[in-house]
């Protein structure tokens, strides 16, 4: 095999290194931060670790490869280990974590030592394999310098851009295929067997290929500085041009989550386009660097350009917004819409990226060329790499924790550019002697000064553009009907407080996290409810509870409603960024007591590293995160969270898990709720408003019903009147189901659990925010005009003497409960209350049911059964048994019960049978107007057929349930069923397991 042949071969296998070498940044990445949690900290030191132990392999080989004689077996060597420690990661990580959980953790009693322990075991978990990476460049590079020393420049600039382009396609082949199909288990071992394969390729192209160490002449002409000089200026150059290109990655990245959203995929559409600049950088000087007369000088020009380019991309963000926009209003919400949605967002990336991360992949070439031509040697090639990443840390150090609070995006992205210009500018003038003069240095300073003091005094960050999270519907905020209060470019997101007419919302890269309504004369936001509720539901469950904590700072109302329980004793909050804690207390008197109750306590913390590390148990745990599509929070609802939140819960503690039904269809909400049924032993679910749930789990015994003595508190029922929250009743019409009606349901999805390991939640949820589309049909089943929940869960409202529910225009069943309430009235009362104004009576069928009974002959024909289903229906469901047997007896008086037909007999004898709740009776009277009713309508089957599935089944009789769905399933188009009331039926009627669902 010829040099050439070969050369080529070695080019792809180093493309496919970079392939593997990013699926391991992205898959440890992944893993450490299950350990050590998402909080700032954390994702700095995982990246510290594994751009540590690269800077030190590269630095090994610069050290010591000149004396070893076949590099390409070393590289096979490296390769090779790294491949197999890949084989054994997942195992041995979930060993290591599991004992750590259980056993260690618990025991070292301080958060100190617990975090010590925790990093000291990420570090040993990742260290030796990111050193071995950090080795392949340099020996991979050095061994193909010594067998074709020819374009020392051209090789070193392939080797740059063939590993870059590997690490593209690795970063999105990882991120929306291989994770989604075989998790972060099959994804690493894919990766493992990769390099493993490699070494052996390797290793079997380049036994006999050995030569000497490659050196070449010093060449004096780029300058009078001694070798010693020299070096330690590149090297420099080659720190301080990292530190700068990972200032601007972090600013990049937060800029462009507030136009493309803050999803993993949208990180991976970023980050590939950032690597993809690189790789078209270093191919572009390939076939030019070995030509180039003065490496020094033009590597000034380009560090100035780059500087340049990156502030110009301060200015071109801002248009990014308007084309989002544009993007969204143009896209259908279809699957080829979000395929062409990420290509959109891909190429927004890239236009902001590429300029400047193309000049970014032609400096370390040009550098580690200028060292090789000082009579460096191949030495340098390890050297420039182990400068490069050590630059790189400190970069992401400095960018999260300092530059990005301290200066802001537009600071941060400034102070970058001022690197890579500062540093052109001290090559320029380094060499600013004869035979090349100062006129090139004057000119750059010239172009390089105007060009910082432009963009300080010109360039604007549009707050109102920022704060819109315009990725979601394609809206921007305007000062005409908005007020931006604050807005602050935290640690891990960037917080903005806004107000328009009433609503002060709290927004985190755009996404309204929380909204409360400020003006006491409007309706209380729909947060505002789920807000509330979600503190008031566990302390009414648990009136005994001492201790709570919250996940999730938000509004702080959630907080503040725990805290008017004078009960409680100590509230923890835990907060995974500072400025959202600091921006909330723009609420002020709505959310004090968050902050000035001595009970509560507000950490800065991850949520995982919270509790294994302060190992408390607490009588109530609400987790209320971000959405699960923002990258990271899809952790908070997986399996292995809910095991640790288990172990921080007492005897007779309760989880409450929230979770939104719009941005996610069944198929994702089917994951969330088998990871919660797998780790608790019953769980409740409550729908605060019309776009939220609640899931309460308890792992000893059943959830108990919800007691009265909350309202005993004052300042926790003046709280709940103020969301429309008035007595119990308010309260129990959001139950929806519990884990023995919802178990089968969800059951029957053909989606497993959601995992940290295999992230089902996370690779789908950004997509179904896109589409639009919801789980609403869960809290619908709750408004079925059929007691279903109540009959399925054996739920017992025999305290409600009346029903008295309060209207809100926000939770479907409490309308469908206060128009019952109103028909209620009206047939015993005679006249419909004004305090009904607020729902809608079908007036023509209300007074026709009457007529019916008091005056013979007035309603004929299909009116009369149409009259008798529509107005009987909507009551029975939500009315007590005794509350309808004073209203059938009220119509009953009247003079023409005995004129009724047959089959409308059949129908009030059904519908008193709904509303004793008398399973077998409406079972049979169900089945026997299915036969009778020769005029049946499609609504009327549907409903017969649903009465008569759920008679069967509260009567324990499934068969008969599934029989009457298999006679009447296609006929009323629920063949097969989908994800509503029949769905819920069948599920519980069969074994989930059935062909029906397949």
């Amino acid at each position: 095999m010829n040099n050439t042949t070969l050369l080529n071969i070695l080019f792809l296998i180093f493309a496919l290194s970079g392939f593997s070498g990013l699926i391991y940044e992205s898959i440890w990445t992944h893993y450490l931060k299950l350990f050590l949690g998402h909080a700032a900290y954390a994702q700095t030191l995982v990246l510290a670790i594994f751009m540590g132990g690269m800077a030190l392999g590269s630095w090994i080989c610069s050290s010591y490869s000149g004396r070893w004689k076949n590099l390409f077996l070393g590289y096979a060597v490296a390769e090779g280990i790294i491949g197999l420690f890949a084989l054994v990661f997942h195992n041995a990580f979930d060993q290591i974590t599991q004992l750590s959980y259980t056993v260690i953790l618990p025991r070292l009693g301080t958060p100190m030592a617990v975090n010590t322990f925790k990093w000291t075991m990420s570090t040993l978990m990742i260290l030796p394999q990111s050193i071995l990476l950090g080795m392949t460049f340099p020996l991979m590079s050095a061994a193909i310098l010594r067998v074709s020393p020819q374009n020392p420049g051209g090789s070193i600039s392939m080797l740059y851009f063939t590993n870059s382009i590997g690490a593209v396609f690795g970063v999105l082949a990882s991120g929306f295929m291989l994770i989604g199909l075989i998790g972060l288990p099959g994804t690493i071992r894919v990766a493992g067997l990769i390099n493993v394969t490699l070494a052996v390729v390797v290793w079997l192209l380049t036994r006999d290929k050995q030569a000497g160490r490659f050196q070449v002449e010093p060449d004096r002409s780029a300058g009078s500085r001694s070798g010693v000089g020299w070096r330690r200026l590149f090297l420099a150059a080659s720190l301080i041009t990292g530190t700068a290109s990972f200032i601007y990655e972090i600013g990049w990245i937060r800029m462009l989550s507030l136009v493309l959203g803050s999803s993993t995929h949208a990180f991976e559409l970023m980050l590939s386009a950032f690597i993809l600049g690189l790789a078209f950088g270093g191919l572009w000087i390939k076939r030019r660097i070995d030509s180039i007369s003065n490496t020094v000088l033009f590597l000034a020009v380009v560090q100035v350009v780059m500087g340049i380019l990156a502030l110009s991309t301060l200015p071109l963000y801002g248009n990014t917004f308007g084309v989002m926009q544009w993007i969204l209003r143009t896209l259908d919400k279809t699957d080829a819409g979000y395929a062409v949605f990420n290509i959109s967002s891909h190429a927004m990336a890239l236009i902001v990226m590429l300029p400047t991360t193309f000049c970014a992949g032609t400096t370390l070439p040009l550098i580690t060329y200028s060292l090789i031509k000082q009579g460096d040697g191949e030495r340098s090639i390890g050297a420039v790499y182990a400068a490069n990443t050590v630059g790189a840390i400190i970069g992401v150090f400095f960018a999260i924790h300092i530059g990005m609070p301290l200066l802001g995006l537009k600071g941060l992205i400034i102070l970058g550019a001022c690197l890579d210009i500062g540093l052109g500018l001290i090559l320029a003038w380094s060499i600013a002697i004869k035979p090349y003069g100062i006129r090139q240095p004057v000119v750059l300073s010239a172009v390089s000064i105007s060009a910082i003091v432009l963009t300080l005094f010109l360039v604007k960050m549009d707050p109102y553009k920022m704060a819109s999270g315009v990725y979601r519907e394609g809206k921007l905020l305007s000062s005409k009907d908005t007020e931006i209060i604050y807005q602050k470019d935290g640690k891990t997101a960037t917080i903005s407080v806004s107000v328009n007419p009433g609503i002060m919302s709290i927004r985190t890269n755009g996404k309204v996290d929380a909204g409360i309504n400020i003006d006491p004369e409007m309706e209380a936001a729909p947060d505002e409810i789920t807000m509330v509720v979600s503190g008031a539901i566990p302390m009414a469950i648990n009136p005994q509870a001492k201790t709570a904590a919250n996940i999730g700072f938000g509004s702080g109302l959630t907080t503040h409603t725990l805290l008017t329980n004078r009960h409680l004793e100590r509230v923890d909050t835990i907060e995974i960024e500072k400025a959202m804690v600091e921006a909330a207390r723009n609420f002020g008197d709505r959310v004090k007591l968050a902050y000035t109750d001595p009970r509560s306590k507000i950490y800065i913390d991850d949520a995982k590293t919270f509790f294994s590390s302060h190992n408390k148990k607490y009588d109530i745990i609400i987790s209320e995160p971000s959405n699960p599509w923002v990258s990271g929070v899809a952790g908070l609802f997986s399996e292995e969270f809910y095991r640790l939140i288990n172990r921080h819960l007492t005897e007779d503690g309760l989880f409450v898990q929230w979770i939104q039904v719009y941005e996610i269809d069944l198929d994702l909400m089917a994951t969330v709720f088998k990871a919660i049924s797998s780790n608790f032993s019953d769980f409740a679910v409550y729908a605060p408003s019309h776009s939220n749930i609640l899931i309460v789990a308890k792992n000893n015994g059943t959830v108990p019903d919800m007691s009265a003595g909350i309202f005993n508190s004052p300042e926790t029922a003046d709280i709940l009147k103020s969301v429309r929250v008035n007595n119990m009743q308010d309260l129990d019409i959001r139950k929806i189901g519990n884990k023995k009606t919802l178990d089968n349901f969800f059951g029957s999805f053909p989606m497993r659990a959601n995992s940290d390991y295999y992230p089902v939640l996370d690779q789908n949820a950004a997509r179904t925010r896109f589409l639009q589309v919801n789980s609403r049909d869960l809290i619908f089943i709750a408004n079925e005009p059929l007691p279903v929940m109540e009959m399925l869960t054996g739920a017992d409202h025999s305290g409600w003497e009346n029903t008295d529910v309060t209207f809100t225009p926000y939770l479907p069943q409490a309308g469908s409960a206060f128009k019952a309430m109103a028909l209620r009235d009206y047939y015993l009362k005679g006249s419909l209350s004004p305090k009904y104004a607020e729902v809608r009576v079908q007036t023509r069928f209300v007074l026709q049911l009457k007529r019916m009974f008091s005056e013979c002959g007035s309603v004929t024909g299909p009116d009369r059964i149409e009259s008798l289903f529509n107005i009987t229906k909507d009551m029975v469901s939500y009315l007590r048994p005794h509350e309808l047997e004073l209203i059938w007896k009220s119509l009953e008086s009247g003079r023409c019960s005995s004129s009724f037909t047959q089959t409308e007999r059949d129908y009030i004898s059904f519908f008193k049978a709904v509303g004793r709740r008398d399973a077998k009776a409406m079972a049979g009277l169900a089945n026997t107007l299915l036969v009778r009713d020769s005029d049946i309508t499609p609504v009327r089957m549907r409903y017969l057929t649903a009465a008569g599935m759920l008679g069967n089944l509260s009567d324990g009789n499934k068969d008969g349930a599934y029989r009457l769905w298999s006679a009447y399933g296609n006929k009323i188009n629920e063949d097969p069923p989908s994800g509503g009331l029949f769905r819920l039926l069948v599920s519980n009627s069969v074994n989930p397991n059935n062909e029906i669902y397949r």
